[in-house]
């Protein structure tokens, strides 16, 4: 018999680790794939893919997923989170490379109940039929609680090595790990920012005003404090790290405001034509109030009269 084949859609998280071992026990010759989006961080499993030397193709899904984030055939989870639309799409993805790869299958570290919304039994039947997939995903950690797959009754699996974990407890995984010996892996943690309510705040407000997303407006989004205007939005730093992304997130037209005899935040100032022209009393007012707030959230400057600005245009 041939040895069998799986594409694994790896996060990088325990759950995923564990797959990858549990079906590397069983000698299949496994095909490790991150899809790359603007809402998660690849660092983590590229991270874990080199702590347990696992060779992990990345995969950019971006404008695809945002696509999807801006209006989802199956809705919200509890923020901005489109799941079940998400996870369908990286099947889909997932099954071109399976047939470019000649796999047989392909598995993931899901857990039947960890996610409310994209992890129960419908869903995960939802998933594998809009996907074209069915028969052909094994999650071993819950396998056992699903019904028997196509790839389990070819025995290119063996059922009776996986697995029937549910719910939000970690102990079993945690057992796992140490009976494959993964001395080392990450807490858990959200993984996407579309489930943080403060990310998804500002990230409301942008298509309320129906503002242009790009990768530089994403990425904008991630850092500082942001503060909304009419017409532009102002983005004050919160550390060192922060600002200097700040800086290099700069555009053509965007302001750069810095504290020039004291130490503060970077602040980006940005606007947004298409939401109405700025006159220069406009314009004024708003870069008044970016010093404000720059001298604000400085507060070696806080109370100062003497506080002097740098303005990159």
């Amino acid at each position: 018999m041939k040895k069998p084949k799986a594409i694994l859609l790896f996060s990088g998280g325990l759950d995923s680790l564990l797959s990858f071992k549990i079906l590397k026990e069983q000698g299949i010759k496994i095909y490790p794939i991150f899809f790359d989006f603007y809402f998660v961080d690849k660092e983590k499993a590229k991270k874990w893919a080199e702590v347990y030397v696992i060779p992990l193709k990345i995969i950019d899904l971006k404008e695809k997923q945002l696509k999807i984030v801006k209006n989802p055939k199956y809705g919200y989870g509890k923020n901005l989170n489109p799941c079940l639309d998400c996870k369908i799409l990286m099947f889909k993805e997932a099954k071109k490379i399976m047939k470019e790869k000649k796999a047989d299958f392909i598995a993931t570290g899901e857990v039947v109940g960890q996610r409310p919304f994209s992890q129960k039994k419908w869903a995960l039947n939802l998933i594998e039929e809009k996907s074209g997939l069915r028969g052909k995903i094994i999650r071993p950690l819950s396998a056992k609680i699903l019904k028997t797959t196509e790839t389990e009754r070819k025995r290119m699996v063996k059922r009776e090595n996986l697995f029937s974990i549910k719910g939000r407890s970690r102990k079993r995984q945690i057992d796992l790990a140490k009976k494959y010996g993964l001395s080392k892996y990450p807490s858990p943690a959200g993984g996407c920012l579309l489930t943080d309510p403060n990310f998804c705040l500002r990230l409301k407000e942008y298509f309320k005003r129906k503002i242009v997303l790009d990768g530089k407006e994403i990425n904008l989004l991630k850092l500082g404090r942001h503060f909304f205007l009419n017409k532009a939005k102002i983005v004050v730093g919160r550390d060192k790290e922060e600002n200097e992304k700040i800086k290099k997130l700069k555009k053509r037209n965007d302001i750069l405001i810095e504290m020039e005899n004291y130490p503060g935040p970077t602040s980006l100032v940005r606007f947004y034509p298409k939401l109405g022209k700025i006159n220069c009393e406009e314009k004024d007012e708003i870069i008044e109030k970016a010093k404000k707030l720059t001298k604000f959230y400085s507060l070696k400057s806080r109370r100062e009269k003497d506080a002097k600005f740098k303005i990159t245009i």
